[in-house]
């Protein structure tokens, strides 16, 4: 199995992730390979409706790729119910209550596999990643919104509620769209860095990446930006693992691309605020940040498994 690519399966899947910002589609081969990406933009500014028909949209567009796909998995934010196949809410997106296996089943008449998908891609990485083999790991992508998926002596952790890590207070002061103040997400997603740069130097940016860069180059308040994300983050994952004790933490999305820049700090003040419990390993997903979008695929996998018992 080559970097990025899944095992092999008897089945061509698609997979599409839903996010805050941006829809990003995979189409996998029978060997693994990823045989097509795509990207579209996330109309959210446009309302929940106006996202729902792009979701439906795109998913047309992905299985067309490849006529002998046999299934899409779909992954969204916030409240979901897997089994129901029903995005229930996204704080991010605004929608409740979308029967999205049956509105893409009756779309496409192809089997759908659905999930939430932070646990998606923490199923990945667990599967083909950087945590094979791990027993008890926290999976956590930073990008729009932040949360987990948890998994403790070999069981991963399901339900509705769990894994909202990022609405842990931090302190902050803030207010989050969630409702409460202080959340990790008011300080340390992707657009909580570039406001918070913006409003310590009048310059805006956009997203993360641009903060991080600059404070590589010495600007003082990029460092300053980067310096309160990595401490609000350590502070988050001191009390997960005070209550879990995960061997290893694996940062995905957007923000965890500036790699050693975010891992170094968030490693020294996790070690200051872990006096006497052992220190998780802290690495990046194997697979960044398409890893929601191919363990989408990986729920499509199952789904025909589940439906076809001869497939694995």
């Amino acid at each position: 199995m080559s970097a990025g690519a899944l095992p092999e399966s008897p089945v061509v899947v698609a997979g599409l992730d839903v996010g805050g910002t941006a829809m990003k589609g995979s189409v996998v081969a029978a060997d693994g390979s990823v045989a097509h990406t795509r990207s579209w933009p996330t109309p959210r500014e446009d309302g929940p409706d106006a996202v729902v028909d792009a979701v439906l949209d795109a998913a047309a567009e992905l299985v067309r790729l490849d006529p002998a796909t046999a299934a899409l998995g779909l992954v969204v934010p916030g409240v979901v119910r897997d089994v129901d196949g029903i995005a229930e809410w996204s704080e991010n997106i605004g929608w409740r209550d979308v029967p999205f296996r049956r509105l893409l089943t009756e779309r496409l008449g192809l089997p759908v596999g659905f999930g939430h998908d932070v646990r998606a891609g923490g199923l990945l990485e667990r599967r083909a990643g950087a945590a094979v083999g791990e027993q008890d790991v926290l999976f956590m992508p930073i990008g729009t919104g932040i949360s987990g998926a948890l998994t403790v002596a070999g069981v991963d952790l399901t339900g509705e509620f769990v894994g909202e890590i990022g609405h842990l207070d931090v302190g902050s002061g803030r207010p989050c769209a969630c409702g409460g103040v202080g959340c990790l997400e008011t300080v340390s997603t992707g657009p909580s860095i570039a406001r918070s740069y913006a409003e310590r130097s009048g310059v805006e940016v956009a997203g993360a990446r641009p903060v991080f860069e600059a404070a590589a180059r010495g600007d003082a308040d990029a460092r300053a930006v980067v310096d309160e994300a990595a401490r609000a983050l350590a502070r988050a994952l001191a009390a997960y693992t005070t209550l879990l004790a995960p061997d290893l933490v694996v940062l995905g999305g957007g923000v965890a691309a500036a790699g050693e820049s975010l891992l170094a700090p968030v490693r020294s003040a996790l070690a200051g605020l872990l006096p006497w419990q052992p220190v998780p390993r802290l690495v990046t997903a194997a697979f960044g940040a398409n890893a929601a979008s191919l363990g989408a695929c990986l729920l499509a996998r199952d789904v025909v498994a589940m439906e076809e018992p001869h497939h694995v």
